[in-house]
């Protein structure tokens, strides 16, 4: 729960994004963006070759 100081009010970073980063997310983010890049350059290859 944020604490009020000095009139600020004080949160951890997990309180202030409202939730925690891991779960292996940039891995899944960069393997699905990397996948996308991928599937666009064969279907660019494909279509103008």
């Amino acid at each position: 729960m944020p604490e009020l100081e000095n009139d600020h009010i004080v949160a951890t970073t997990d309180e202030a994004r409202s939730g925690v980063t891991g779960h292996h997310v940039r891995i899944v983010l960069a393997a699905g963006t990397l996948g996308v890049a991928v599937l666009f350059a064969v279907l660019m290859i494909h279509y103008l070759a």
